[in-house]
């Protein structure tokens, strides 16, 4: 996706060779002309799927999912970090360790609105050691549902995320997929 990777190269600031800040246009401040490009594009990219729901994370993959799903024409969950008076029964719960937050938190989805008749794509903002994904998925086999595919908005191929979901039989569509961060500049893969 052109004007993704343009973005990333204007916008973007790489920060380590792991970190790449994109917080003028996908995690903090949104640019909803893009968001509606990349909802399109993932929308072209899994349609004839019978997906029947998107599922992502607070907070940074709800807009790129949002955008898919407003194109796919289905609903979109977002596992919340679980801390919430009004998220309490009957939940389906995982954990996640992020990286660049060097935290870890507790995901969770209502079983009321994911259940084994479901076919779901998985949306989120970055895929790089996989355990986002990993999360994502236990969350929808809790639910007895099936996964259609995993699409990314940014990956960074140079960590070991793509490879151990490749290995599980995952379908990946990766919008821009980083080859390199070295010397503070943006290697694209493709």
């Amino acid at each position: 996706m052109e004007s993704l990777k343009q973005k990333i190269c204007s916008e973007g600031t790489v920060l380590s060779e792991q970190v790449l800040k994109v917080d003028a246009f996908l995690n903090h401040q949104i640019d909803p002309q893009l968001m509606k490009e990349i909802g399109h594009e993932f929308a072209e990219r899994f349609k004839g799927q019978g997906i029947t729901k998107i599922v992502t994370i607070e907070a940074s993959g709800i807009a790129p999912a949002v955008m898919a799903g407003l194109e796919l024409g289905v609903p979109v969950i977002f596992a919340r970090k679980y801390q919430s008076l009004t998220l309490t029964d009957n939940l389906y719960i995982s954990k996640v360790f992020s990286f660049t937050k060097q935290t870890e938190s507790t995901l969770a989805i209502s079983s009321k609105h994911l259940n084994a008749t479901d076919h779901v794509l998985l949306v989120d903002d970055f895929l790089a050691n996989g355990h986002a994904a990993k999360a994502l998925i236990d969350l929808v086999g809790q639910a007895g549902a099936s996964i259609a595919g995993i699409g990314v908005v940014i990956e960074k191929s140079f960590q070991s995320g793509r490879a151990a979901l490749d290995a599980e039989g995952y379908r990946i569509e990766s919008l821009a997929r980083i080859q390199s961060l070295a010397g503070g500049k943006v290697t694209f893969l493709e």
